[in-house]
């Protein structure tokens, strides 16, 4: 198998690892290669950095009263 091999589903898989940096050197060039030939999955992953980006823009949802009052609970449960 050559690095040109990765398939779109293959990719779409390892998307979430390859902009982490944590896939092996192998498999990166193999993900490398496949987007010099690719546009789908270079347009895929692009539309997932933004997404990632704008999500992490985003201020975090309070949590509903119930679950407030049970995580306080249990915290002061914790304490005793």
């Amino acid at each position: 198998m050559t690095p040109s091999d990765l398939r779109c589903q293959e990719f779409v898989e390892l998307v979430t690892d390859y902009l982490e940096g944590v896939l092996p050197r192998r498999e990166r060039r193999r993900i490398d290669a496949h987007l010099r030939d690719c546009h789908g999955c270079t347009a895929y992953l692009e539309q997932v950095r933004v997404t990632v980006s704008l999500l992490g823009d985003l201020p975090p949802e309070p949590p509903d009263p119930q679950t407030a009052e049970t995580l306080l609970r249990a915290f002061r449960e914790l304490r005793r």
